[in-house]
């Protein structure tokens, strides 16, 4: 076994620590705490001071929406190596397509019924 043929790994990975170091390092000296200012000690740097409290009400909404929407996107993410492996199962005499649609049917079920619950009505 021949170590020099990791010598690239090596650079590479002493190259991106020293450079994430370098960064972290830069930016504690020239960063925003730096010079201690009432403006520069703001979370939100603008040159003027910040008024009221930082923290804005948000609907529950875009929040059922946000989830919704990474619950349907990962469901199909799953059919994705269905379909690339479909003919090989097909081939092999070997049905995969009666688990897949009872996985489609709860997955439209699932979208009727939030679609009848409204939540995904945005005027309510």
């Amino acid at each position: 076994m021949d170590l020099s043929s990791y010598y690239p790994i090596l650079v590479q990975v002493v190259l991106a620590s020293s450079i994430g170091c370098i960064i972290l390092i830069v930016s504690h000296i020239f960063g925003q705490r730096s010079r201690s200012t009432e403006i520069k000690n703001s979370p939100y740097e603008c040159g003027m001071l910040a008024e009221g409290s930082g923290q804005a009400k948000f609907a529950i909404k875009f929040y059922v929406t946000a989830m919704l929407f990474i619950l349907f996107d990962l469901e199909m993410v799953f059919l994705v190596p269905w379909i690339m492996v479909f003919r090989d199962f097909m081939l092999a005499n070997i049905s995969i397509l009666m688990p897949m649609l009872f996985f489609l049917f709860v997955l439209i079920f699932g979208l009727v019924y939030e679609l009848k619950k409204g939540a995904l009505e945005w005027e309510k």
